[in-house]
């Protein structure tokens, strides 16, 4: 039977829970409600009140790591917060620059520490009233550097696109293709956010046409309508089919789930049970 007629698999170690929407809730709270559903994988995003990470410097990775490995849970990617923290990878001001990518820094150090394998990042943005070119190159500069620093410490960047709120550079499959080519680092990889390629009116396929099936190790990987950072079952994706293709292009890397909708402030860990049942049927271990 040929791999698109079976039914399709996951390993239960891919999916990945985050911690993002459990703002409002203890680190211990997120861990214990992981290992209760079942997850093995996590990816931790840097925010208080669960990580302390600034530009000066990691705090607590030994108590965070002990935390996580005593669960079970191994911490496969670090996020470090960079959308409503003051850090992003295109500052303009020349201060605003230098402790933004001192703090990515600090967070590539900390994924090391934490034996994570690869640390998620994005563009960042450019002032809406300036030239888009001069904000590409600083974004380009800085990921170079901060892609450096990464391969002397053993961790791979992976790069999602952002929706056109969030950025004015890369938020599309080509844009993400011209930063990667562009800064031509081996440890600068894409990473799909089904979020954002959904609202680009892109699918899986455009993105593993354009970089190859070895390209991808990672994904934000949730539902949407296509806006929203959803459970699976609250948008409009299709589950199933998405990770039919995942198989059709050999993907066995991690499904980063990036819940971030407010809805699911209230009570997280109902919203992972949920997320983590739609997962179930495909699981193969």
């Amino acid at each position: 039977m040929a791999d698109t007629e079976k039914k399709p698999y996951l390993h239960r170690d891919q999916v990945a829970g985050m911690n993002i929407h459990y703002i409002m809730w203890s680190l211990d709270y997120f861990l214990d409600t992981q290992q209760r559903l079942g997850f093995k994988s996590l990816e931790l995003w840097c925010a208080e009140p669960h990580v302390t990470l600034d530009h000066t410097g990691y705090f607590e990775a030994e108590v965070i790591a002990k935390k996580a490995a005593d669960r079970g849970l191994k911490i496969r990617t670090l996020c470090p917060e960079n959308v409503v923290y003051p850090y992003q990878y295109a500052a303009r001001k020349p201060l605003h620059a230098e402790r933004s990518v001192s703090y990515f820094k600090h967070g590539i150090e900390l994924a090391e520490v934490l034996g994570a394998e690869r640390m998620s990042i994005n563009s960042g943005w450019g002032d809406w009233d300036e030239d888009r070119e001069e904000a590409w190159k600083r974004s380009r500069e800085h990921l170079s550097i901060l892609a450096e620093y990464a391969g002397e410490h053993n961790i791979m960047l992976t790069m999602e696109s952002l929706r056109p709120e969030e950025s004015n550079l890369v938020t599309t499959v080509a844009d993400a293709k011209r930063m990667i080519d562009e800064v031509g680092s081996p440890y600068l990889e894409p990473m799909i956010d089904t979020t954002a390629m959904g609202v680009a009116g892109e699918t899986l396929e455009d993105w593993f046409e354009a970089f190859g099936d070895d390209a991808f190790h990672e994904m934000h990987f949730i539902d949407g309508d296509p806006y929203g950072h959803l459970v699976w079952g609250d948008g409009k994706h299709d589950l199933e089919a998405w990770i039919r293709t995942l198989n059709e292009h050999h993907f066995e890397g991690v499904l980063g789930q990036e819940i971030t909708d407010g809805k699911y402030y209230d009570d997280p860990a109902a919203a992972d049970e949920r997320n983590m049942k739609a997962f179930e049927p495909f699981f193969i271990d």
